[in-house]
């Protein structure tokens, strides 16, 4: 029940994850421009020690061009870690600092917003949100190979035409848990087919179970607590915990 500021000025970090060794890997977008918020910063990905504070850069730029708009990060069973810059179209794995390549480019990945892996490393999802007529609403899966590259990619899940679907979790059994989904319409092509929540998808790509969110967008979630069986999601500006072992019936 205690709230505590971790980090000020965080460089716009959206994307979050924390590695084996307990340490906090970030998505830094780095550029916001809001009415009445405006930060102009290096986009970037950083790693940061908990205990200390301190703050070790992974990657700023790829083949001498700087990072556009990192967005969203996971790790594999190696801490290698996989994140999606969607102003460049791309996915990267970073193998270590300053080792970083492209697994996924614009040929591959329209709008890449959300990431995750499997648990047992064998398919790499990527979420697309695009958001004008046509363009891609849906998880793509990918089958990531040791040299970094990423192969055989499928549509996983489809969500169009309603709004795409943005962060993701993963649990034990291999099951995505999708944002997605909006209660009421914007300035796009987005629908209001289905209610926003977290959508629940079996290795196979068919949806098992939804939960809820009464709050407009619905945006990302992670597993936490002591026996990791909750599940947090962020909507709007709230965060909200989830009892995964009573998921709503699919629809």
């Amino acid at each position: 029940g205690m709230l505590s500021v971790f980090r000020e000025r965080s460089n716009v970090a959206i994307g979050l994850v924390i590695d084996s060794k307990g340490r906090l890997i970030a998505c830094e977008a780095g550029r916001l421009d809001r009415p009445g918020v405006k930060v102009e910063g290096t986009p970037r990905i950083t790693r940061t020690t908990i205990e200390t504070g301190l703050i070790e850069v992974l990657a700023e730029s790829v083949d001498g061009k700087p990072l556009v708009s990192p967005n969203d990060v996971t790790i594999d069973a190696q801490d290698r870690i996989y994140f999606t810059d969607m102003g460049a179209h791309a996915v990267y794995r970073i193998d270590g600092p300053g080792e970083i390549v492209r697994i996924l480019g614009a040929a591959d990945v329209q709008h890449p917003n959300g990431v995750q892996i499997s648990p047992d490393d064998r398919t790499l999802y990527v979420s697309e949100s695009g958001m004008q007529a046509g363009a891609r609403r849906g998880v793509r899966a990918f089958d990531p190979k040791a040299d970094g590259s990423a192969h055989q990619p499928r549509l996983f899940h489809d969500f169009y035409p309603r709004r795409g679907p943005d962060g993701m979790s993963v649990d034990a059994q291999g099951n995505l848990y999708v944002s997605a989904g909006m209660a009421s319409l914007r300035d796009t092509s987005e629908t209001l087919d289905v209610r926003p929540g977290v959508y629940v998808l079996s290795p196979a790509g068919q949806q098992i179970g939804f939960f809820s969110v009464p709050q407009d967008p619905v945006t990302n979630s992670t597993f936490a607590g002591p026996d990791l069986k909750t599940l947090y999601v962020t909507a709007g500006p709230t965060l909200y915990p989830t009892d995964i072992a009573k998921p709503a019936m699919p629809r």
